[in-house]
């Protein structure tokens, strides 16, 4: 007999049963497990009543807020009327009117749309539909793919060897061959040969770095590279925008080799940036866009690979086929979910909304540069990295020791504890990353600074 929910203790049901993601679950054997029963606009509460601000959008994903109805009717209305069927040589209406709505969205001639049923699938299918796309055309040689350091691309094997952790990917190799890293746009961290009168021109750091990209390509062989996989602003890391210029150079570095560049929007499009893709945001053609949690504000799980016609092409001729697929993949209720959610944004004002008040948060975060800790504050749109550092002067960061004891040992309960539910990390560089959904406002960003401020002193002085 199964125990009233009521009645049990979630907590230690939770270690008991629910084997949570990326999660060191030693660490609740004593403690408890925090436990979110509800969500309202900016702000979600626990089990226990106490409210805390959502600085991270759950996890980059509840753009319109939490506790929008309409969605959630959206969902039961669909439910009632066709609950599910596979888009396996069949279609259905909301599925229909979804890829249409995407493809109108996307840039250039991104018009068909192949659905998933999250990010990393979505990577997953962008990968292997370049690699059948150049056996169709008769370069079988061309299936390598070149991302960058620390970019975090998703969990499948395939996606996850795009990677560019090794420290998730080491437990699982052998991992899937061919994948090569070029460096990232951190400009905190640029090369010190780069420096011109102990300054780094952004536009000569942007053009250094996709070049470098293009030796990869050369070091490999471009006729064996099938694809360049490149978030607008990378996530992993701490949100490192690219320079000036930097996604026109690697556009015409793409076109030189006959090298696919892939978008990787899971967390960039659909407002994150202020645009629906973030390809908008910085003015590039991608041939394939990867999309996924903000779709449908996280209502309903789905995830997206935008393919333009040319790569579609040689798939609509004779007995070709694309031999993949996923079961929930355009879900009829996550398809009609993700066609209320766009209306939001299209009826609210959302990515216009993030353009206005994009400066008004990167300054307010700003603020945050007089402590001792932070080193750099970076972003774009709704979506902010700080990296800490311990000294200001050198940039040098925490050693190991350090990380574990002051980012996992204390800063990153003490933030939760003070109402703010984002993420301390140190993939990369140790950071804070922030991105709280797209309808919050100046009241929001000075609540972050506030509980930041405190939360960062205090961790200072443990150091």
């Amino acid at each position: 007999m199964t125990a009233d929910p009521a009645q049990k203790d979630l907590s230690k049901t939770a270690y008991d049963h629910l084997w949570m993601h990326f999660t060191r679950m030693s660490s609740y054997e004593n403690s408890p497990v925090p436990t979110i029963v509800k969500g309202q606009g900016t702000y979600v509460w626990d089990d226990k009543g106490k409210k805390y601000l959502d600085g991270l959008a759950g996890l980059f994903v509840v753009q319109a807020g939490h506790g929008r109805e309409e969605l959630a009717e959206a969902a039961a209305k669909q439910a009632k009327e066709l609950a599910f069927f596979p888009v396996w040589s069949y279609a259905h209406p909301k599925a229909i009117e979804l890829a249409e709505r995407l493809a109108n969205y996307a840039p250039g001639d991104l018009n068909k749309v192949f659905f998933s049923t999250g990010g990393g699938e979505a990577v997953e299918t962008a990968w292997k539909l370049a690699k059948q796309y150049f056996k169709l055309v008769g370069k079988p040689t061309k299936y390598k793919v070149i991302s960058r350091a620390v970019a975090y691309h998703g969990t499948p094997q395939g996606a996850l060897s795009i990677t560019g952790l090794p420290g998730l990917k080491a437990p699982f190799e052998p991992l899937v061959p061919g994948t090569h890293k070029a460096p990232n746009t951190n400009i905190y961290r640029a090369p010190a040969f780069l420096e011109r009168d102990g300054v780094i021109d952004p536009e000569a750091y942007g053009r250094w770095c996709a070049d470098e990209i293009e030796q990869a390509i050369l070091f490999e062989g471009a006729d064996t590279v099938a694809a360049v996989f490149v978030e607008p602003v990378q996530n992993a890391g701490g949100c490192f925008p690219p320079p000036p210029g930097y996604f026109q150079r690697l556009r015409e570095i793409c076109d030189r080799h006959d090298v696919l560049l892939v978008s990787d929007e899971v967390i960039c499009a659909f407002g994150r940036l202020g645009t629906m893709f973030g390809a908008d945001k910085f003015g590039y053609q991608p041939d394939m866009i990867t999309c996924a949690k903000g779709m449908t504000s996280g209502y309903s799980p789905i995830g997206a690979t935008i393919i333009s016609d040319r790569l579609a092409e040689p798939f609509y001729k004779g007995d070709n086929t694309f031999l993949h697929g996923y079961t929930f993949g355009g879900h009829p209720v996550s398809s009609a979910v993700a066609l209320a959610n766009l209306d939001i944004f299209e009826r609210e004002g959302l990515n216009q909304h993030v353009l206005d008040n994009e400066a008004n948060f990167l300054g307010t975060l700003d603020k945050l540069r007089d402590l001792p800790i932070v080193g750099d504050v970076r972003g774009n749109g709704f979506f902010y990295g700080i990296e800490l550092v311990k000294d200001k002067v050198t940039k040098e960061s925490f050693n190991d020791d350090e990380v574990e004891r002051v980012l996992y040992g204390f800063l990153s309960k003490a933030l939760f504890d003070n109402g703010l539910y984002c993420r301390a990390d140190d993939r990369g560089d140790p950071v804070i990353q922030l991105a709280p959904p797209l309808i919050s406002d100046q009241s929001t960003f000075d609540e972050i600074e506030q509980i930041l401020r405190v939360s960062l002193t205090d961790a200072w002085a443990k150091i």
